[in-house]
């Protein structure tokens, strides 16, 4: 009987214990929620054959966006991903530079949404900051965005895109 006791005061301690440290992790956690304007600077695709419209494709794109704090930055990145009839998925990282020179570089996930007759595509992408450079060394964090696609236009390597996310990090003590 004392052994469940015990044990019962020992995992109640855990538990408050992981609640309290968890608290205090999230409460030291900084968002930066952002606009966006993305467009892109070289594009590849290969078709694979299998069924109608499947094609693997290597990208750049490069990106404006506008912090809610009144920021800009600067963001490349390189894409590699695979889509059937316009849907899919893709794996890029992107650089996002600050205008003092500071970067955040990011690991991203992203799934491009079909579209019906006429509608804009979109897509949806998380993030896990990988990296930091600058005031945003020893980063750590997660994001998430959306953006919409226009349709492509004569002479541009592939969609203009516009969409909003963010990023929630920490940085280490100093």
């Amino acid at each position: 009987m004392a052994t469940k006791k015990f044990m019962g005061a020992l995992f109640g301690i855990l538990v408050i214990s992981a609640w309290v440290l968890g608290s205090a992790v999230q409460a030291g956690a900084e968002t930066l929620k952002f606009k966006f304007y993305t467009y892109v600077t070289h594009h590849e695709s290969v078709p694979v054959g299998d069924v109608e419209g499947h094609t693997l494709y290597l990208m750049a794109r490069r990106a404006f966006l506008v912090f809610e704090n009144g920021e800009v930055a600067t963001q490349s990145a390189v894409i590699t991903g695979e889509l059937i009839k316009g849907s899919g998925s893709s794996f890029q990282y992107q650089t996002i530079t600050f205008s003092d020179g500071s970067t955040i570089i990011v690991k991203a996930q992203t799934t491009v949404e079909g579209r019906a007759a006429g509608e804009p595509a979109a897509a949806r992408t998380t993030r896990e900051i990988i990296k930091g450079t600058g005031r945003f060394e020893g980063i750590k964090g997660t994001g998430t965005s959306r953006v919409k696609y226009f349709p492509v236009e004569k002479g541009e390597a592939g969609p203009k895109g516009i969409g909003e996310g963010t990023l929630t990090y920490t940085l280490p003590s100093k």
